[in-house]
């Protein structure tokens, strides 16, 4: 290896300075071009602007409602009940072994894999399939 073989690591891209005179090509009006809202500080559009002209997300008419009195529930399904190590399951103990992350307002125990082992589970809400498989392996489906 010799001096004149060596090469930078990677390649710098010098930061452009604008208004540093006619020689660097951004002199004066610093790539602006002349006057106009976009030469202005401060100066531009936001997103959606079209001119004046009344936007597209205004003229859309607005669609649907949000019910406030809806409830979110947690959904539970059997191959998560198949990783809680005790037989008494509720919404605060599948909180805390990690099972899941949110209670909302409540769990919804769904029939979906297979139960494998006997579990009494405290639940707001349970498929009819899944209240029917808890019971058929000597648990319990309780409604709180």
């Amino acid at each position: 290896m010799k001096l004149n073989d060596l090469k930078p690591s990677e390649r710098r891209v010098k930061r452009n300075r604008v208004g540093r005179g006619m020689a660097s090509g951004n002199g004066k009006t610093s790539g602006r071009g002349h006057k106009g809202q976009k030469a202005r500080s401060g100066g531009g559009v936001r997103r959606g602007f079209e001119g004046g002209q009344t936007p597209l997300y205004r003229r859309l008419p607005k669609r649907g409602f949000t019910n406030i009195h809806s409830k979110t529930y947690t959904e539970v399904t059997f191959k998560m009940l198949n990783k809680v190590k005790n037989t008494e399951v509720t919404a605060e103990s599948l909180l805390e072994e990690g099972i899941i992350g949110k209670i909302n307002d409540g769990i919804v125990v769904l029939a979906t894999g297979k139960l494998d082992k006997k579990v009494n589970v405290k639940a707001k809400r349970f498929t009819a399939k899944a209240k029917e498989q808890i019971e058929a392996l000597g648990g319990k489906a309780e409604v709180i």
